[in-house]
């Protein structure tokens, strides 16, 4: 037993130095290393024919553990219509606060009425709040005015029932509840001296790069031609990606001035100094594998993946562009977007058609009724949300990732279970207690993570492997460390039920 342990406790350890070599245990995952996945493609048949009913609908319960940037949960969520009609509850746990406020962020830009903002403009201020370190003046407007909104659903339950719904944050703590209004109150202030990104980020750069500073080009293109291309990713330019890491900003699809720094990727960190340990606010993330994984180098639609001369003809902003574009049309429609015609600009996209729900719209008789006038008041600033059917998010605090087990709430309860590579080390033999019969258990890896060695991306596939075997699952499918970027696991039937703490 002690032999088991200490090979657990070396396996665990090889995980944490990994992510730190990539800079992740440095600060919160802004964006994520694999692409946006719709999770539902990835449930295995036994998963799916495992599920329960609740009010006559299939229930899917997903587990999100470091999913960081939230890109799985919006795919899966604006895809839902292809699937057969089911409920779709998500439970999220990330390692920092931060993220969840970017959850709250991107949920509700996501979910704009048509009426509020059109399908362009809505696409462009996701990407340039997404993976920018610096934004236009409209977009912090905008990220100032959206935090007014935040302060209060966090601050009152009530009302962030009536404007957000499909969100519950009934899980998150008191103390969590104030440090979230205390990220949206900083979101707030219109002082860009408050965060002076652009030092961070070269700050960071020269601490990364050291001597290789001076011939910084050089390792920005080694990095990109010898990691980013070979691993598949070839559709990232040099010009786009070697700009984002000199600078930080990765998405320019509209003329103007970005010069305000994006406080959404602020996050604070314990750092040593001469006086001793200080808890700093900086900027702690990702400076080289780049935004443009996430939603940048997959797409649906072909054409935009040609090649001339063998050099694509799109980059990676405008794939990334055109998915989001995809992704919000299809959220707003239910139907699959299709690319404007020869001639037409994407930017000339007629606004989708069809009458909207508003969670605006299905509360005004019960506020106008139910409400005293102060609530009145607040709900008639607010404008409205595409509503979400059968879909609930909820955000569970950090400490619970070693704490699910122990409640029985969640015995036998989550269908899908996805981990970050960030977070995998968390993966434990007592996940086994809260897998759903034939679960299925998706593991991201580090194909696209720079920082590392084609050796160490390989041994990482047979660590998380050992982890996974170790929770109760078993691979549907050999992983190929140098093509797959997730690995797909089904709880065995075989698995030894824990004993749970009531």
């Amino acid at each position: 037993m002690r032999e088991g342990r200490s090979a657990g406790a070396v396996q665990t350890e090889e995980l944490r130095s990994m992510a730190a070599a990539a800079g992740r245990r440095m600060g919160p995952s802004w964006w994520g290393f694999s692409p946006a996945l719709d999770l539902q493609v990835h449930c295995l048949q036994g998963t799916i024919q495992h599920l329960t009913s609740s009010d006559g609908l299939p229930e899917l319960n997903i587990l999100l553990v470091g999913g960081g940037d939230g890109r799985h949960l919006l795919k899966t969520i604006c895809q839902a219509s292809r699937w057969p009609h089911r409920k779709l509850k998500f439970f999220i746990i990330e390692s920092d606060l931060e993220l969840l406020a970017r959850h709250m962020l991107f949920l509700s830009l996501a979910l704009e009425h048509p009426e509020q903002m059109g399908l362009q403009e809505k696409s462009e201020l996701f990407l340039e709040l997404f993976g920018n370190s610096l934004i236009r003046s409209k977009t912090a407007n905008y990220l100032q005015e959206k935090s007014e909104l935040f302060i209060q659903c966090v601050t009152d339950p009530d009302y962030q029932q009536c404007v957000m719904p499909f969100l519950n944050l009934s899980s998150i703590k008191f103390k969590e509840r104030d440090e979230l209004e205390d990220i949206f109150k900083f979101w707030r202030i219109a002082d860009p001296k408050l965060f002076p990104i652009d030092k961070y980020w070269d700050g960071k750069n020269r601490r990364h790069l050291g001597t290789r500073y001076d011939s910084r080009k050089g390792a920005y293109d080694w990095d990109l031609s010898m990691k980013l291309h070979d691993r598949g990713a070839g559709v990232i330019n040099s010009r786009e990606y070697n700009y984002w890491r000199e600078k930080g900003v990765a998405f320019m699809n509209r003329e103007g001035v970005y010069d305000v720094p994006n406080k959404t990727l602020a996050s604070q960190m314990v750092v040593p100094q001469s006086s001793g340990k200080v808890l700093t606010r900086g900027y702690w993330g990702d400076i080289t594998t780049s935004p443009y994984v996430a939603f940048g180098i997959e797409t649906e639609e072909k054409s935009l993946l040609e090649t001339a001369n063998g050099v694509h003809v799109k980059s990676a902003q405008e794939i990334a562009l055109h998915n989001i574009i995809s992704l919000f049309h299809e959220l707003a429609t239910g139907k699959v977007y299709s690319v404007p015609a020869s001639g037409q600009a994407e930017a000339e996209l007629v606004k989708p058609v069809g009458d909207y729900k508003t969670n605006g719209d299905q509360t005004a008789a019960e506020t106008i009724e139910e409400k005293a006038e102060a609530e009145d008041t607040k709900q008639s600033k607010y404008k409205g949300f595409i509503t979400l059917n059968n879909v609930e998010i909820h955000f569970l605090p950090l400490s619970w990732v070693n704490e699910l087990h122990c409640k029985g709430r969640f015995t036998n309860f989550f269908n899908l279970l996805y981990f970050s590579s960030s977070m995998v080390h968390l993966l434990k033999p007592e996940y086994k207690v809260i897998a759903a019969s034939k679960a299925t258990l998706v593991l991201e890896l580090t194909k696209f993570m720079v920082d590392l060695q084609a050796d160490k991306v390989q041994s990482y596939v047979s660590i998380v492997t050992k982890l996974a075997q170790g929770a109760g699952f078993t691979s549907d499918e050999p992983i190929d460390w140098k093509t797959h970027y997730i690995a797909r696991f089904e709880r065995g039937d075989d698995s030894v039920e824990l004993q749970t703490a009531q």
